[in-house]
């Protein structure tokens, strides 16, 4: 059995939490929250505590706050092995005096959404082999995949992370507000996003790029920006051009 203690109650513990407490071989001994009265923690029946003083050790030690709260925290915990769950932040963040790592879940957690850590990609890093393996038998407990990721590595990919989800989204947004505009539903988008993201997964992105900016159709871009407020067609034109742009640059 493997015993972790978690700091945090945002939206990645939780998750974490939850995933734990079902797991047999995972003894999650404690956590911490800023905030003693938040329900869904009260409700799971784990050891809380708002005093990193009084932390329990444990093999691992996971800190998953926000990116800017990451050294601060990490100051207070004289624990064996700590380790963090940021896909931006550096292993060196760390500042406790022991050993350090990374645990860093790729995937976008929403509080109302359950995920399946059987299909999430989970990033490893450590400073010695044996710290390594903890970190791995832990993530075999999830049946996640599992990626050894140098500090750098992780940063670059974090960035990738942003362009297909949170970027994407805002495009979601987007064509949600022209929908509403013109009372058209949204769901008529749906079949059209999930054969968007089933195409790459048997050609790359380049290839599977379709659409008037391929095509370099100045007419239809033309009409299209003719449909759009001003802000809309500035960031029509930016990604048009990306895209016509895209292989020149390499």
């Amino acid at each position: 059995m493997i015993s972790v203690v978690i700091i945090g109650s945002g939206n990645v513990a939780k998750h974490l939490i939850h995933a734990f407490s079902k797991i047999d071989n995972i003894n999650l001994k404690q956590v911490y929250a800023r905030k003693l009265g938040d329900e869904a923690l009260m409700k799971s029946n784990i050891p809380i505590t708002n005093d990193l003083s009084l932390l329990v050790d444990a093999d691992i030690t996971i800190i998953a706050v926000s990116d800017d709260a990451v050294a601060a925290i990490s100051c207070n915990i004289k624990n064996s092995l700590v380790v963090h769950t940021s896909g931006s932040v550096e292993m060196n963040a760390l500042k406790n005096p022991k050993n350090k790592g990374v645990f860093y879940l790729l995937q976008s957690f929403s509080k109302e959404k359950e995920v399946n850590f059987s299909n999430i990609p989970i990033c490893l890093e450590a400073e010695n082999e044996s710290d390594l393996k903890k970190l791995e038998k832990l993530a075999s407990l999830l049946q996640g995949n599992i990626y050894h990721l140098t500090s750098q590595q992780r940063k670059k990919i974090h960035v990738a992370a942003v362009f297909v989800n949170n970027f994407t989204n805002h495009m979601y947004t987007v064509a949600h507000d022209i929908c509403e505009e013109h009372n058209v539903p949204f769901n008529i988008l749906q079949p059209l996003i999930e054969e968007t993201s089933q195409k790459i997964k048997n050609l790359t992105p380049s290839e599977s790029q379709t659409g008037p900016a391929k095509r370099k159709d100045a007419e239809t871009i033309k009409n299209h920006l003719n449909l759009l407020s001003k802000s809309h067609q500035e960031l029509y034109l930016k990604i048009t051009q990306s895209i016509q742009n895209h292989g020149k640059e390499l």
